[in-house]
C-alpha cells in the first residue's frame, strides 16, 4: 500500500497493475467522505493482501494525474489491471458494498483458463472445456462466469449438479435468465416417469421430456407445442414453461428459438 508521498505513477500503478490489480484512491485532505472511506479501504487491503494493492493519490499534490483520469468528484476509486482502469466508484460506501463491488470488479487469476474453456466450447470440445472449468471452480468457487459456462455444458448429462450450480447464480443479474431456465429445465430432466400426470397428452409430453434429456431441443419444442395445442394447462402448464426455458437457455437469436417462437406464440 502506497502513502500519499511522491511516487512514480507509471511504476507504482501502471506497471504494477500488470502483475497485481491496483486500487487507486483519489482523495484530498479537506474531503470529509475521503476520511471516512480511507480506513475502510486500508482494512480491506490488509484483508485481501496479495490479491490487490492500494495506492492513495492526493488530488491536490498530483493535479496532473487527477486531470488525466477525469477526477471531478472525490473520493474516486479506480481499479487498474494490465495498465488500464477496468472499474471504479465515486463516494464513500460501507465496507460490505465495497466487498461486493470488489468481488465483481477484480479480474480472476484464472481468467485465462476460462477463456481457454470458452474457445474449447466454441470448437465443440466440451469435455476439455468441462475439465478446465471444473479446475477453475475447484480453486475459485465464486467464479460466476465459470459456473455459468459449466452449467450450460453439464445440464443434460448431470442435471442435479447443474441445478446446484444454478443456485449460486440466482442473485447475479447477468445470469438471472440462465439460472431461471436451468431451474425449469433441470426439474423436467430429473422428473421421474411416475410423476407425469395421466391424460391424453401424456405420451407426447413424455416424448418431449425424452427429447430434452437427449439434448434434442428441436424435437422437445415441437412436442411441447403439440401438447400446448391439445391441453394448454397439462402438468401445471409444464409445456409452456418448458418452451420458455428452452428459448432463454438458447437465446432469442438462436436458430431453434427463431424456428419455433412463432408456432409457440400461436399455440394458445
Amino acid at each position: 500500500m502506497q502513502s500519499n508521498t511522491p511516487f512514480d505513477f507509471q511504476n507504482d500503478v501502471i506497471e504494477q497493475s500488470k502483475t497485481v490489480p491496483v486500487l487507486v484512491d483519489f482523495w484530498a485532505q479537506w474531503c470529509g467522505p475521503c476520511r471516512i472511506l480511507a480506513p475502510v479501504l486500508e482494512k480491506l487491503a490488509e484483508r485481501h493482501a496479495g490479491k490487490w494493492v492500494l495506492v492513495k493519490i492526493n488530488t491536490e499534490e498530483f493535479p496532473e494525474i487527477s486531470a488525466e483520469y477525469g477526477i471531478r468528484s472525490i473520493p474516486n476509486v479506480k481499479l487498474f489491471s494490465n495498465g488500464a482502469v477496468i472499474d471504479e466508484f465515486v463516494g464513500a460506501f460501507p465496507e460490505y458494498q465495497i466487498e461486493q463491488w470488489l468481488a465483481k470488479a477484480l479480474p480472476s487469476p484464472w481468467a485465462e483458463d476460462v477463456a481457454r474453456a470458452a474457445a474449447e466450447m466454441a470448437a465443440g470440445n466440451d469435455a476439455v472445456a468441462i475439465t478446465l472449468l471444473e479446475g477453475v471452480l475447484a480453486k475459485e468457487p465464486e467464479n460466476r462466469k465459470a459456473a455459468a459456462m459449466l452449467v450450460r455444458l453439464i445440464l443434460f448429462s448431470r442435471p442435479e449438479e447443474a441445478l446446484r450450480l444454478a443456485e449460486t447464480l440466482e442473485a447475479e443479474p447477468d445470469y438471472a435468465d440462465l439460472s431461471e431456465s436451468v431451474r425449469t429445465l433441470g426439474a423436467l430432466l430429473v422428473r421421474p416417469a411416475s410423476a407425469i400426470p395421466e391424460g391424453e397428452s401424456r405420451e407426447t409430453y413424455s416424448k418431449a421430456l425424452e427429447s430434452l434429456r437427449n439434448g434434442d431441443m428441436d424435437s422437445a419444442l415441437e412436442r411441447f407445442i403439440s401438447v400446448l395445442r391439445e391441453n394448454r394447462y397439462y402438468d401445471d402448464d409444464g409445456s409452456r414453461k418448458g418452451c420458455i426455458a428452452i428459448f432463454r437457455f438458447l437465446g432469442e437469436e438462436h436458430e431453434i428459438t427463431m424456428k419455433y417462437r412463432r408456432a409457440f406464440d400461436r399455440a394458445f
